[in-house]
C-alpha cells in the first residue's frame, strides 16, 4: 500500500529511534504496510515508540534465521516508519500498520532496556538540478517496462499502476516500482541505499529489463507446454476416431487378435524385468499405430525377435577339454577335405 501523490507534512525525525528488525522485506518511504510482530525485543521497541513519537527505524535482517538479531545482523540503512495503528492479538503478537517516512542510515546502534536503539542520520535524495529530457525519457521507459511486465503476467495492483503513471519524481518512481516488484532482499536493499534518484531509477530499469526477459522465457515455456498438451489431446481423439473407423471396417478384431497374441508370447517368454518393460512399451506403441504403417512393421519385427529369444531356456555347459579338442579336430579335418 502506498500514497505517494498525497503531500506529506514535514515531520521532524529525532536523532535516536528504537529499531524494529524486519525479515524478508525492505520497507521504502511512502509505503504503508502491515507488520506482524512477535519477538520480545521488537514488541519492546514498539512499546517505546508508542510512548514517545510513534516512530521506529525499520532495518532488514541479513539472515532470516537469526531470532534475536544484534546490530551486526542488520543492514545499516533503512527507513524511518510511523506507526499508524496497533492491535494486540490473542496469541501475544502485535499487528501494526506502519508508513515509511524517510530513509536513514545508522551511525551507532546498541542494546537498551532489552531492545535496539539507533543513532541515525536522515538520507536525503540528491535532487537533479533540472528535469532534463534524458530523465523524462528514463521515467517513461520504466513506466513502459512495468506495463510490459504486467502484460506478461506480473501481478501489480491496478491502483498502484495508476499512481505510478501519475508520478513525475524519479526518486519516488524508483522506490514505488522497486517496492512492488517482489525483489530479493539484497536487490531491494541495494536500491534503497542509492541516494541519487536518477541512478536509482536506472538500476530499477535494469532489473525490470531482466524481469521482462524472464517473463518472456516463462511465457514461451508455458506456451510450448500447452502446445504439447493440446497435441497429446488431439492425438488421443484421433486415435479414438481411428478405432471407430476400424470397427466399422472390421479391422479392429484382427488388430486386437494380433496384440493379444503378442501379449501371450511375451508372458510365455519369461523375459528379464528390463526386457519385459521394453517389450510391453513397444506393444503399447504398436497398439496405437496404424497397422499398415512402416513403423508398425518395424515394431512387429522387433517384438517377434524379443519373443523368439530363449530367455528362460538354458543348456548345461560341457567343460571337458579333451572332448572339445576331439570335436575341433573333426571340424578341421572336414574343412581340409
Amino acid at each position: 500500500m502506498v500514497d505517494p501523490i498525497k503531500d506529506e507534512k514535514e515531520i521532524e525525525i529525532p536523532d535516536t529511534l528504537p529499531v524494529l528488525p524486519v525479515r524478508d522485506i525492505v520497507v521504502f518511504p511512502y509505503m504503508i504496510i502491515p507488520l506482524f510482530v512477535g519477538r520480545e525485543m521488537s514488541i519492546k521497541s514498539i512499546d517505546h515508540s508508542l510512548n514517545t513519537n510513534r516512530m521506529v527505524l525499520l532495518l532488514t535482517q541479513k539472515d532470516l534465521s537469526v531470532e534475536n538479531p544484534l546490530p551486526e545482523d542488520l543492514y545499516r540503512a533503512g527507513t524511518v516508519g510511523l506507526i499508524m495503528r496497533m492491535l494486540k492479538l490473542p496469541d501475544g503478537r502485535v499487528k501494526i500498520l506502519v508508513q515509511g517516512l524517510s530513509k536513514a542510515k545508522v551511525l551507532d546502534m546498541q542494546v537498551k532496556d532489552n531492545y535496539l536503539e539507533a543513532t541515525i542520520e536522515k538520507i536525503e535524495d540528491t535532487k537533479p538540478a533540472e528535469m532534463t529530457i534524458e530523465i523524462e525519457a528514463l521515467m517513461r521507459t520504466v513506466k513502459e517496462q512495468l506495463d510490459k511486465s504486467v502484460s506478461l503476467g506480473k501481478t501489480i495492483l491496478p491502483d498502484i499502476m495508476v499512481v505510478i503513471e501519475n508520478l513525475d519524481d524519479p526518486g519516488r518512481l524508483a522506490d514505488l516500482v522497486a517496492s512492488n516488484l517482489g525483489l530479493k532482499t539484497e536487490q531491494a536493499q541495494e536500491i534503497l541505499e542509492i541516494s541519487d534518484p536518477v541512478l536509482r531509477l536506472k538500476r530499477v530499469s535494469e532489473i525490470l529489463g531482466r524481469e521482462i526477459e524472464l517473463l518472456l522465457v516463462q511465457q514461451k515455456i508455458q506456451t510450448e507446454a500447452r502446445g504439447e498438451i493440446d497435441k497429446t489431446q488431439r492425438e488421443y481423439f484421433l486415435r479414438e476416431q481411428l478405432k471407430a473407423i476400424q470397427r466399422e471396417l472390421g479391422e479392429i478384431d484382427e488388430r486386437a487378435e494380433e496384440i493379444n497374441e503378442f501379449r501371450k508370447k511375451i508372458e510365455e517368454a519369461k523375459m528379464p524385468e528390463k526386457v519385459l518393460k521394453e517389450a510391453e512399451k513397444q506393444l503399447k506403441r504398436l497398439e496405437k499405430m496404424h497397422p499398415d504403417s512402416a513403423e508398425a512393421a518395424t515394431v512387429r519385427t522387433y517384438l517377434d525377435w524379443l519373443v523368439e529369444v530363449p530367455w528362460s531356456k538354458s543348456t548345461k555347459d560341457i567343460l571337458d577339454i579333451k572332448a572339445a579338442k576331439k570335436v575341433l579336430m573333426k571340424i578341421i579335418m572336414t574343412l581340409k577335405r
